[in-house]
């Protein structure tokens, strides 16, 4: 989201057919991501707008009950290997409870058991 925030030319082209058939969605903790990065911006106005604005076609996912319990199913498999943050662990619990792909840049999300990851370089979203 945050790349759509900052109009990346490439994230904006990927998300838009998506966007446009209302098949976006994202985890509420993700928007907390974006906030924490745009807070500090001297533009922090405009995009806290743009997500704003951005919120009216992607469906924010809270945390609920089930959502914990894949968080802890996750955390468990990944303490054989190695473990990645909480809050990713969380979004990857959102994203397999609603049966979600993943659009990152992150690697690490490529740990978790059955979750559907797009992995995307930086010039890709740029």
């Amino acid at each position: 989201m945050a790349a759509l925030v900052n109009h990346r030319p490439g994230a904006v082209a990927l998300a838009s057919p998506w966007l446009a058939a209302h098949e976006a969605a994202t985890s509420a903790l993700v928007y907390a991501e974006v906030i924490e990065y745009i807070r500090p911006s001297q533009r922090f106005l405009r995009h806290y707008q743009t997500l704003r604005t951005l919120l009216r076609e992607v469906h924010p996912i809270g945390v609920n009950l089930p959502i914990l319990e894949r968080y802890a199913d996750i955390r468990l498999t990944l303490r054989r290997g190695q473990l990645i943050g909480d809050i990713d662990t969380l979004i990857a619990a959102t994203a397999l409870e609603h049966d979600l792909t993943i659009v990152k840049t992150d690697p690490h999300f490529q740990r978790v058991p059955g979750l559907r990851v797009m992995l995307l370089t930086r010039p890709e979203i740029m």
